[in-house]
């Protein structure tokens, strides 16, 4: 049938789209904007996992896709494929949430020289002090708190 031919083309194309999402881009030359300041209090909080979101349901629904691909011929092979993918999809999301962990960190609140306070969430920094002088590297969430 046409309509499942057209569906396994839309499919193919959804797909290719997900893991090209799924690609982190590389380092962006250009400057770093660098602030001094000191700090003022240390916050322990959990950080998300590290783990790219949307891996599992990507391998998942691949997985499905080539077990659905095995089964029957014809109409019944396609609506096979289109099940698997999206169970497959499905509970490959729902396993990556079972071993997603968050990671411990720390909010790291520095007064700058100009009385500005500037809040920075990252992963622990061994070493940080109240009413140590320090960096902030960088801004919005890839800013850092690195010691003087």
């Amino acid at each position: 049938m046409p309509f499942f031919r057209n569906l396994r083309i839309v499919l193919s194309g959804l797909l290719a789209v997900l893991v090209a999402a799924c690609a982190a881009p590389g380092a962006q030359p250009g400057s770093m904007e660098v602030r001094q300041g000191t700090i003022e209090q240390i916050t322990p909080v959990q950080l998300a996992s590290s783990h790219h979101t949307g891996v599992g349901a990507v391998i998942g629904g691949v997985a499905g896709l080539g077990v659905g691909s095995l089964i029957g011929g014809g109409t019944g092979r396609d609506v096979a494929m289109v099940l698997g993918t999206v169970g497959g999809a499905l509970a490959g999301n729902e396993v990556q949430k079972k071993y997603d962990k968050p990671v411990p960190g720390q909010q790291v609140i520095v007064r700058t020289g100009g009385g500005v306070l500037v809040a920075v969430t990252q992963p622990v920094a061994e070493g940080l002090r109240v009413g140590q002088r320090v960096y902030i590297e960088g801004n919005g969430e890839g800013a850092r708190v690195r010691p003087q």
